[in-house]
């Protein structure tokens, strides 16, 4: 039995990366590895897994993760796995799962909409320069064996920015469960939670799911709403510091009586059956669950070419793509799914499309790295 100890650092019940981890401890378990999950907390029902607290004192991002880090690697010389795998900036561990993306990246893409002095100013920012300089340690560190990337243009970007074997970068999307997410649950909640939101049954209805407003285009959505006829509705689901400021945007653009701010919502499958498309207008998404999420239920998906989701799609059959910063385009994409033909059409090709990214395809993907690199000892 492969004995595995997984390291993650923050828990947010509503975030995309704990979802993802959460079904990850599932589907190995399934497959027979025994897991110790280090973490600052957890609250999870999960049974069968070993957690470990590991939360040191802080002040501040910056000492947050630093100190962790220390932590985790202090921790790490008591004990004895077959594999250590982080999920965090982590210098040292055998695997690192790049589910957050290239962070490199993600500042050079925000620049795109900034001024001069703005991306001056981030690059000074002492976070933004310790986890740059923890993700160089980290890529080129000799004692780091595999990556596991969640869309190749993450493995792409990895390549691009670091001194690494492109051997050592492995592509494993996420899984879904894809009996649980299904287009057959949207009858069961449709009727009950367009009501519940006051959307008619002519109306089309765009969803929105997710924290990090400002990265994920909240507000380019909200501009891109302005452009569409009144028959559309918006649905915007997440627990975002910014929720207040874009409610005062959809206000101030008309839009006050047709989009609604759902907040943190733990169940998110009655959200996706009320909804026509689901849209992430993202800067930068390594790749969402969000997007895996929707596909299964058999809706189409309207993201940027910065969303890891974009190995995916292909545009006009089974989603469609736009420019992260430009609401008139994405606009244009959008009224394209006012044909409900069209949209229909496109939701069944997406379901086609993820039929195969289940869970088990995950575990099964994982538990062959982990025992290449066992042989490879």
């Amino acid at each position: 039995m492969v004995k595995l100890a997984l390291i993650r650092q923050r828990y947010n019940p509503f975030g995309g990366a704990e979802r993802f981890l959460e079904r990850a401890m599932e589907a190995l378990r399934a497959q027979g590895v025994e897991i110790t999950l280090i973490a600052r907390q957890w609250e999870t029902g999960m049974t069968g897994i070993t957690p470990v607290s590991c939360n040191p004192f802080h002040l501040g991002r910056w000492w947050r993760d630093a100190g962790f880090a220390r932590a985790v690697e202090r921790l790490l010389q008591g004990h004895t796995y077959h594999l250590t795998q982080t999920h965090e900036r982590i210098p040292g561990c055998d695997i690192y799962r790049a589910g957050d993306g290239v962070h490199a990246e993600w500042l050079h893409q925000r620049g795109m909409g900034q001024t001069p002095f703005a991306r001056r100013l981030a690059l000074l920012n002492p976070y933004h320069r310790y986890v740059l300089n923890a993700e160089r340690r980290l890529f080129e560190h000799p004692g780091l064996r595999a990556v596991i990337c969640n869309s190749r243009m993450v493995r792409e970007e990895i390549l691009a920015r670091f001194r690494i074997d492109p051997g050592k970068l492995h592509v494993i999307y996420n899984g879904v469960d894809t009996g649980r997410f299904h287009p057959d649950a949207r009858a069961a909640h449709r009727e009950r939670v367009r009501r519940e939101w006051g959307i008619s049954d002519g109306e089309v209805c765009f969803l929105f799911v997710g924290s990090g407003f400002a990265r994920k285009g909240v507000a380019v959505l909200l501009h891109a709403m302005a452009r569409l006829p009144a028959g559309c509705r918006l649905l915007v689901a997440g627990r975002d510091k910014e929720q207040a400021r874009m409610t005062r945007l959809a206000t101030q653009l008309g839009l006050r009586d047709r989009v609604a701010f759902a907040g943190g919502c733990k169940e998110v499958i009655p959200l996706y059956a009320a909804a026509d498309a689901v849209v992430l207008p993202t800067l930068y998404d390594p790749f969402p669950n969000v997007a895996l999420e929707a596909m299964a239920m058999g809706l189409p998906l309207v993201t940027s070419p910065k969303c890891g989701a974009v190995d995916l799609i292909e545009p006009g059959k089974n989603g469609l793509l736009a420019a992260a910063l430009d609401p008139e385009d994405l606009a244009r994409q959008l009224a394209c799914l006012l044909d409900p033909v069209l949209r229909d059409a496109m939701g069944r090709a997406a379901r086609e499309t993820i039929a195969p990214f289940t869970l088990e395809a995950m575990g099964g993907q994982l538990v062959a790295l982990y025992q290449e690199l066992l042989r490879k000892e």
